[in-house]
């Protein structure tokens, strides 16, 4: 259970990191279009685990690699947008969010089952009725 303080912190490093993808470091990605969906602060503040979705990308494992190489440039921009807000830059570290594709898969599952239909209970059976 996240503290009022983590979920704040997470909050900000959530918002400023998906500004810094989409206006100062698209560039880096091939134009590709990453969203931050979660991050996860410790308790201490200095780790912040960021979930990434990715759209428009032939590879998505190879892009979290080139963000996991840049992870030293994005820190950077996100240390010089919130060094008035916070005493300490957290470290990032970047995983997958693969919520959206494994939701798209259940429902692929979910739609491929054969149900068959329930059996029509006949009205003139009197077995119960006794």
């Amino acid at each position: 259970m996240e503290s009022k303080r983590q979920q704040k912190f997470s909050r900000l490093i959530q918002k400023e990191l998906a500004d810094i993808f989409q206006r100062e470091v698209p560039h880096l990605f091939g134009g590709a279009f990453i969203s931050v969906s979660t991050v996860r602060v410790s308790p201490d503040l200095g780790l912040a685990r960021t979930y990434l979705s990715v759209m428009m990308a032939p590879n998505p494992q190879e892009l979290l690699l080139e963000v996991r190489l840049n992870t030293k440039t994005i820190r950077h921009h996100l240390a010089q947008r919130i060094k008035s807000q916070v005493r300490v830059i957290p470290e990032l570290s970047f995983y997958l969010d693969d919520s959206a594709e494994y939701a798209a898969n259940m429902d692929k599952l979910f739609s491929g089952l054969e149900i068959p239909p329930a059996p029509e209970e006949d009205e003139d059976d009197d077995t119960y009725t006794k």
